[in-house]
């Protein structure tokens, strides 16, 4: 059995295209999304179109839940948040109440049991928190506490730093499945995680996939989204920075 993890779409569908089209060619049994659907790209509609038509399961990310409430004080950098606020208010207009709806009601974890013996736990942020952020180099001890506390599973991942990695814990997989649409690794290609099961054991692997940044960036210039420029820098550098 193949489990592809995707998050972190952020309305770049471009980049969910060329996700969805190789693991369509990995012949992937399921697929399972890790939030932060719609918020800071230019297609935010056609992404969760497409999640949705997925009809599969979806877990909430923060930025699901800035779109649905907006930005509170304290949850970003003050001098951030009137930006960031007007790209919220852009993507909302180009959702409708269902949608809205939608992303209000995703659970905030979910289960699999890959094998009698292998569970997989997902979250976005952390099972606590949806907005925590638990970088690759934190302590072990640190990420056994805020990640493996609550739950016994065998492999834990999660989305949100937009960084992925795998690391090993005291018998224990943590995993971060990396961003389809804003990768902050300084590779500017779309990631993914796959978890393949054959005769009882599992393989864990990140999965980069090359897409159309260029066009991606025109869109965000064309449709007039706020704060255009810096995002197609951050697209074409795979970085903050």
């Amino acid at each position: 059995m193949k489990i592809a993890f995707i998050s972190d779409i952020h309305g770049n569908a471009i980049a969910l295209d060329a996700v969805l089209q190789d693991i369509h060619n990995k012949n992937v049994d399921k697929i399972i999304v890790l939030g932060d659907i719609s918020y800071r790209g230019p297609e935010p509609k056609r992404a969760l179109d497409i999640i949705r038509s997925l009809k599969t399961d979806v877990i909430k990310g923060n930025a699901d839940e800035w779109v649905v409430r907006g930005i509170k004080e304290g949850e970003v950098p003050e001098k951030a948040r009137e930006m960031m606020t007007k790209e919220r208010d852009w993507i909302v207009s180009k959702l409708d109440e269902q949608d809205l709806n939608y992303l209000k009601t995703l659970p905030k974890e979910h289960s699999i049991q890959l094998t009698d013996n292998i569970s997989i736990q997902v979250f976005h942020a952390t099972p606590n928190s949806l907005f925590e952020v638990v970088l690759p180099d934190e302590d072990a001890e640190e990420i056994k506490e805020k990640m493996m506390g609550q739950n016994d599973a065998s492999i834990y991942l999660y989305g949100h730093i937009h960084q992925p990695y795998v690391r090993y814990i005291q018998g224990k997989v943590i995993a971060n499945v990396g961003s389809v649409g804003l990768p902050f690794d300084g590779l500017p290609q779309a990631s993914y995680m796959l978890v393949e099961e054959k005769e009882g054991q599992f393989n864990i692997t990140n999965q980069r996939v090359k897409y159309d940044i260029e066009k991606v960036v025109k869109q965000y210039h064309d449709l007039a989204y706020p704060n255009a420029t810096f995002m197609s820098q951050v697209i074409r550098n795979g970085s903050l920075n």
